[in-house]
C-alpha cells in the first residue's frame, strides 16, 4: 500500500509514461498519455491533478506537463526496474509481448532487494554465456509464448 508521499502503482505507470514522452518528444500532453496508456483523457486529467497535488509534476501553460525532481526520481526508478526485468527475461528467449505483459504485472511488486538479485543474475548470465546455455538446455520444454 502506498504511503502518502509514495505514488500508487497506477500513478507510477503515469509518471513513467510522462517521463518517456518527455524524453522522446520533449513534452507530454494529456492526449498523448491517454493514447499510449489506452485510457480516457478524463482519467489522465484526474491523475495529473492528483500527481500535481502530491508534488510529482506541474502544469505549465504552453509547455504541458513538467515532472518535478520528485516525479523524475520516481519515473527513473520505475524505468530502471522495467529495464532490469526486460534484460533478465530477454536472456531466456521470452518474446517481447510476453515480457511486456509480465513486466507490467510484476514491476511494482518486487522489492529493491529482489531487483538487485535479478540484475546481478542477469549480469552473471551475460558474463557466463556457457552457463546460460547449459541452464536453458536443462529446462523442461516450455512454451516461449504465452497462452
Amino acid at each position: 500500500m502506498p504511503t502518502p508521499s509514495a505514488p500508487s502503482q497506477s500513478a507510477e505507470d503515469y509518471l513513467e509514461r510522462i517521463h518517456e514522452l518527455i524524453e522522446q518528444k520533449g513534452y507530454a500532453r494529456v492526449v498523448d498519455i491517454a493514447s499510449s496508456l489506452k485510457v480516457r483523457q478524463a482519467s489522465v486529467t484526474s491523475m495529473v491533478q492528483k500527481l500535481g497535488e502530491l508534488g510529482f509534476l506541474k502544469y505549465e501553460k504552453y509547455r504541458g506537463l513538467i515532472l518535478t525532481k520528485k516525479g523524475r526520481e520516481v519515473a527513473r526508478k520505475i524505468h530502471g526496474r522495467h529495464e532490469t526485468l526486460s534484460r533478465f527475461f530477454s536472456l531466456f528467449g521470452l518474446d517481447a509481448e510476453t515480457q511486456r505483459r509480465d513486466i507490467e504485472g510484476i514491476e511494482h511488486h518486487l522489492s529493491p532487494a529482489t531487483m538487485e538479485v535479478l540484475a546481478d543474475l542477469a549480469a552473471f548470465f551475460e558474463k557466463h554465456r556457457d552457463t546460460l546455455r547449459e541452464f536453458k538446455q536443462s529446462c523442461r520444454p516450455a512454451k516461449r509464448k504465452s497462452v
